[in-house]
């Protein structure tokens, strides 16, 4: 069994907001029109997120809506 104190959680933050900057780009989709898919009115919390700026990041539930939008299997955003 691996030791939980060598997770990088930052790390595993970044890889998400990647994966799902780079999916919504395949998609030709803006940060501000996937925000407001998803219920948001500005940018910044797919930006934030996206770039792990100030540790902001996706919770599940972003990640579901996200996923639904962008008709994509939640498991794309962790690899």
């Amino acid at each position: 069994m691996k030791d939980v104190d060598n997770f990088n959680v930052n790390e595993f933050h970044k890889r998400i907001g990647n994966n799902v900057k780079r999916i919504r780009q395949e998609k030709g989709i803006s940060q501000l029109a996937l925000s407001q898919a998803i219920g948001h009115k500005s940018v910044s919390v797919i930006s934030y997120a996206e770039i792990y700026y100030k540790n902001y990041h996706f919770n599940l539930e972003h990640l579901g809506k996200i996923a639904f939008v962008l008709d994509v299997d939640i498991s794309e955003f962790f690899k």
